[in-house]
């Protein structure tokens, strides 16, 4: 071999040897000054979350919140709802935050589309997707704001907490820690948390009128208004069209309005509601991810 092809190729060696030496020790020095302290209290705080990476908490995951917490002031220490007061006392202790109550919920679907019978406006074929029926002239039930009942809330939650029964949520109350991952997927609004200290609750989400209520649901909600004149705790409310109940208002005022607001509904649409008998969690076991 020619020796100066030789020499030539050792000095192209040489200098892709000097320029990665160069370029190396440049991003050791800049990592070096740019690197940012991780905070061992984060790290602590972490390692005490659930780790179910639902979002509940309204943070980008578990490191998303646990950052949050250590370094804002106003993020208070229960918003992992999958760890439930055992966590929060945790996090209360690292962080010397005061320790707020919990409410304790559970999802809840505001819809009765099998009992009242609602019938489709037309089949749908495409994606088993909610989100997907939902942009087709808001899916496939004569109710535009009735659940679509592809699942989307079933394939969502975190927990495995939703089964489909004949096209319908149902939610396991065992499994269900009320992250609010059902409530964020659902394109309908229909899936909302309800307090376990509940004494009423409405499960129907329609905006309509009366009379076009009745021509697609037997069941659906009116909007006759009589709960919300009858209520003496004046905690029933219609907004925009959909009946709500303000649970703080009603469990202050008692039981002694013997739940007027139920007994007094012509469609018999407005329920009694004990979230204490329908709960089974067992915290000691801790708990489980789907799949």
């Amino acid at each position: 071999m020619d020796p100066a092809l030789v020499k030539l190729a050792l000095g192209g060696v040489a200098l892709l040897a000097c320029i990665g030496l160069f370029f190396g020790i440049g991003l050791a020095l800049a990592a070096h000054k740019f690197a940012v302290e991780t905070d061992p209290l984060i790290e602590e705080v972490l390692e005490s979350l659930a780790g179910a990476q639902c979002g509940g908490c309204g943070y980008p995951g578990c490191e998303g919140y646990a950052i949050a917490v250590v370094t804002d002031p106003d993020v208070p220490p229960n918003l992992c709802y999958p760890g439930k007061e055992k966590v929060a006392e945790r996090v209360a202790e690292l962080t010397g935050k005061k320790m707020a109550e919990i409410e304790d919920m559970i999802a809840l679907v505001r819809c009765s589309r099998p009992e009242g019978r609602v019938s489709h406006k037309h089949e749908y074929i495409g994606f088993a997707s909610c989100t997907a029926a939902n942009l087709g002239f808001g899916g496939p039930s004569a109710c535009q704001y009735a659940c679509i009942g592809l699942g989307e809330c079933a394939q969502a939650c975190p927990f495995d907490a939703i089964t489909m029964v004949d096209g319908f949520p149902a939610v396991n109350p065992d499994k269900c820690v009320s992250c609010g991952t059902c409530v964020k997927t659902c394109p309908k609004q229909i899936m909302v948390l309800q307090s376990l200290k509940a004494r009423v609750y409405v499960p129907c989400s329609t905006k309509d009128i009366g009379k076009k209520v009745k021509e697609v649901c037997e069941v659906g909600c009116i909007s006759c208004q009589i709960c919300v004149k009858k209520c003496p705790a004046e905690a029933v409310r219609q907004d925009n069209g959909l009946i709500q109940i303000d649970q703080q208002k009603c469990l202050d005022y008692g039981p002694s309005c013997e739940e007027i607001c139920v007994e007094k509904c012509p469609r018999d649409i407005f329920r009694r509601y004990d979230g204490r008998q329908v709960i089974r969690r067992h915290p000691e076991n801790g708990l489980k991810m789907a799949g």
